[in-house]
């Protein structure tokens, strides 16, 4: 679902999966890709732990398109 967004905003901080994963110390490389493809949906405190990783808001996650 948000997915799409959290690739984006990665790319755009030249952050690899491997390393958006370290910053938020509960994902590993291969649970980031399958949130950006939306395969493994997030829970709201786990979005609230990858916006803080990506040095964003959650609502900046939410609210723009991808």
């Amino acid at each position: 679902m948000f997915g799409q967004k959290i690739k984006q905003i990665r790319k755009q901080h030249n952050l690899s999966q491997s390393e958006l994963a370290r910053r938020t110390k509960i994902f590993n490389q291969s649970q980031i890709s399958k949130i950006e493809n939306n395969t493994r949906f997030l829970k709201a405190n786990e979005l609230k732990i990858i916006a803080e990783a990506l040095g964003v808001s959650i609502t900046e996650i939410l609210d723009k398109p991808a």
